[in-house]
């Protein structure tokens, strides 16, 4: 097997594991934050023999959220904000895969609502091995933000003080295992 010159990740085609990954976010909500997640995805990374050549293609289940309480899972997946019924997947489909010292930087296209915008992606790569089914896998974290308005999801409520109940900045967080493929 090839691995990438500075990366030692193994070139192929790797597939997330849903059971192991987890497609996080934070989000400001009053003097608090709100943390949520997606159950449902499904994503492919492409390695190269050098790391600039590597690809993400990842889709997720908008009607799948799940910030742990079922009314405001049931407002998320309505017109006010991510709008399923119209628009059921957000995609993330990488541009650019840089390497720098601390770690990666992917830089891609995220949808939402039809709305495409770029987000950068800063990835700590955890390690790659073998797991105990007789496959290889690679772990990473990568964490971005984001403004939810720049995709047209900007329901919000009015506080006093030229304040708002929910936050603009997204914190995206994803810490995910992928399988080789090939």
């Amino acid at each position: 097997m090839t691995t990438t010159a500075t990366t030692a990740i193994t070139t192929g085609t790797w597939a997330l594991d849903p059971t192991h990954t987890e497609i996080g976010f934070t989000v400001r909500h009053l003097m608090s934050k709100v943390r949520g997640k997606f159950e449902t995805f499904e994503g492919t990374v492409t390695t190269g023999d050098d790391i600039s050549d590597s690809r993400v293609d990842v889709s997720v289940d908008l009607s799948s959220i799940n910030t742990g309480t079922v009314d405001r899972d049931n407002h998320l997946r309505s017109s006010d904000f991510f709008e399923v019924d119209t628009h059921p997947t957000m995609t993330f489909s990488a541009k650019d895969v840089i390497e720098k010292s601390d770690g990666l930087v992917v830089i891609g296209d995220l949808t939402i609502k039809g709305v495409t915008r770029t987000l950068e992606l800063a990835v700590d790569l955890l390690g790659e091995g073998s797991d105990p089914w007789g496959g290889t896998r690679v772990g990473v974290e990568a964490t971005g933000v984001i403004s939810r308005k720049e995709f047209g999801v900007d329901f919000n409520i009015p506080l006093e003080g030229d304040k708002v109940m929910i936050g603009d900045k997204i914190s995206i967080i994803i810490n995910a295992e992928a399988v080789l493929q090939s």
